[in-house]
C-alpha cells in the first residue's frame, strides 16, 4: 500500500515541534520516496539474464540484485572488478543505476530510483502546501560517489519549487572581477548539507529541512539541468 508522505511529513514536523514554515527546504531521500510510490522489488521475483549471471558469477554477486541494475540503465558506462557504473533512464550517471538495499524492510526488496523524480518532488510540495498552507521547495536526493575524490555525498535526483543551479555569471567578486563561469549547484550542495543529519546507517532520519537559506524559485525547476551534456563531459 502506498504512503501518503507529504502528509506524514507534516504530522511528523508538527509532532517534534518544528512545524513547515513558508520557503522551508525539504529534503527527502529517494529511498523513503519509492517506498511510499511502492518502487521496490522483490529481489525474488527476478530473473537473471545471462549476462546477470556470469556476471555475478564473476564477482561473486546476487545475479537477481545485477539483473535490477541492468533492467534500470539506459547505458553501463564502466564496469569491473565487480562495479557497475550505469547511466539510468532519467540520465544520471551513478553506481547500480541508484538500486538500493539500505533501509528497506524485508531482507529480498531494494528500492529502486523513483521513476519520475521531478514529478514526485512537485506532488509531495503541492500536498504540503495543500495540508499546512506553507510555500516550501522540495528535493528529493540520493547517495553518489564521484570519480574523481573519494568518498560519497547527498546530490538531488529530484527538485520542485526550487532551482537547481543558482547562476552567478554577470556578478562581481570582492575586488570587482565580473564573473564568467559561476554556477553554483545549490540542489546538490543543500543535499549533501541534509545529509549531515538525515545520515546514511542507523540515524532513521528520511527527511530534514533547511530553513533560512534565501533560494532562488522556480515553478518549472528539474534535477535533470544538473546533468552535464554529452558534448561537455571530458571524463566519460
Amino acid at each position: 500500500m502506498k504512503d501518503d508522505l507529504a502528509k506524514l511529513i507534516c504530522v511528523a514536523t508538527e509532532k517534534q515541534g518544528t512545524p513547515i514554515e513558508n520557503d522551508d527546504i525539504i529534503v527527502i531521500t529517494h529511498v523513503i520516496v519509492s517506498r511510499s510510490e511502492g518502487n521496490v522489488v522483490d529481489l525474488d521475483t527476478v530473473t537473471p539474464s545471462d549476462f546477470a549471471k556470469a556476471f555475478a558469477e564473476k564477482f561473486d554477486k546476487d545475479p537477481a540484485v545485477v539483473e535490477t541494475v541492468l533492467r534500470e540503465s539506459k547505458n553501463i558506462i564502466r564496469m569491473g572488478d565487480g562495479k557497475l557504473i550505469t547511466e539510468t533512464r532519467h540520465g544520471f550517471i551513478c553506481a547500480n543505476a541508484g538500486v538500493d538495499r539500505s533501509n528497506i524492510p524485508g531482507e529480498r526488496n531494494v528500492a529502486l530510483l523513483p521513476r519520475y523524480p521531478d514529478r514526485s518532488a512537485r506532488a509531495i510540495r503541492k500536498k504540503i502546501k495543500k495540508v499546512t498552507g506553507k510555500d516550501v521547495a522540495v528535493i528529493i536526493s540520493d547517495t553518489h560517489g564521484r570519480p574523481l575524490r573519494d568518498g560519497e555525498i547527498n546530490v538531488a535526483i529530484g527538485v520542485a519549487g526550487i532551482n537547481s543551479i543558482r547562476d552567478r555569471r554577470g556578478e562581481t567578486d570582492l575586488f570587482g572581477y565580473v564573473l564568467r563561469v559561476k554556477r553554483t549547484a545549490i540542489a546538490d550542495e543543500l543535499s549533501s548539507a541534509a545529509e549531515l543529519v538525515i545520515g546514511q546507517a542507523s540515524e532513521g532520519v528520511p527527511v530534514a529541512i533547511i530553513r533560512g537559506y534565501p533560494y532562488p524559485k522556480s515553478e518549472k525547476a528539474k534535477a535533470t539541468e544538473l546533468i552535464r551534456p554529452k558534448e561537455n563531459d571530458l571524463f566519460i
